[in-house]
């Protein structure tokens, strides 16, 4: 059974960080894409960055590039997402997502990823 489960969301102030995590179980994680996404309250859900978990390599969303950074620890099965220089804009419910496919053919695209996590609120005041 696949779970996904992100933490460390919560609110901080414009220009603030935050640090999210997403344990994952239940599927091959050295060999699979794994993204976070976000959704503001009447926006579609959007895609943030993504990660190969096998060669490490990454992919930003314009909006984040430069501000956010994903990670991963492999032993740990653990996906991580550093975001410094919070914008109110950036408020929104932050999902973890993994597909065994390549990052080559998922992207950034949601409808694309098999898993989800629950998601963890992230709140950014002005």
């Amino acid at each position: 059974q696949v779970q996904l489960v992100e933490s460390g969301g919560g609110s901080v102030q414009a220009g603030g960080s935050l640090r999210l995590s997403c344990a994952a179980s239940g599927f091959t994680y050295g060999s699979s894409c794994m993204g976070w996404f976000r959704q503001a309250p009447g926006k579609e859900r959007e895609g943030v960055a993504r990660i190969s978990t096998g060669s490490g390599t990454t992919y930003y969303a314009g909006s984040v590039a430069g501000r956010f950074t994903i990670s991963q620890d492999n032993a740990k099965h653990t996906l991580y997402l550093q975001m410094n220089s919070l914008k109110p804009e950036d408020t929104a419910m932050y999902y973890c997502a993994a597909d065994p496919q390549l990052c080559l053919w998922v992207g950034l695209v949601p409808s694309k990823y098999r898993y989800w996590g629950q998601g963890t609120q992230v709140t950014v005041s002005s």
